[in-house]
């Protein structure tokens, strides 16, 4: 049995790396799906900021998460521009898709 224990381990270790790459790409396919696409784009600036710019700006705060769901959430204006955002209800993307979509923009 302790061999069985002992050999599953580098199993389960692959496993739970690959969590984050799994984790990251849901919150590609989430942005795609939410119509954040329309506005954003990784790399190339369109109505709204690119969001490894947003990554960048927010790299290293600390709550930077939740103030950017929050934002997000809200819609606002004048942080990037004057092109405003519209709010993203939770009828549209729920709290769970809009944390995986905010965590996975984060590591950009």
């Amino acid at each position: 049995m302790k061999k069985i224990i002992i050999k599953m381990i580098p199993v389960a270790f692959v496993g739970m790396m690959a969590m984050p790459a799994a984790h990251a790409a849901d919150g590609a396919t989430l942005f795609q799906e939410a119509g954040c696409a329309a506005c954003h784009q990784v790399d190339k600036k369109r109505m709204g900021p690119m969001f490894k710019d947003v990554a960048a700006k927010y790299k290293g705060q600390e709550g930077a998460e939740e103030q950017l769901f929050k934002k997000v959430r809200a819609g606002g204006a004048g942080n990037w521009g004057n092109i405003p955002m519209p709010p993203n209800p939770p009828e549209r993307v729920s709290d769970e898709e809009l944390h995986t979509i905010v965590k996975w923009i984060l590591t950009l």
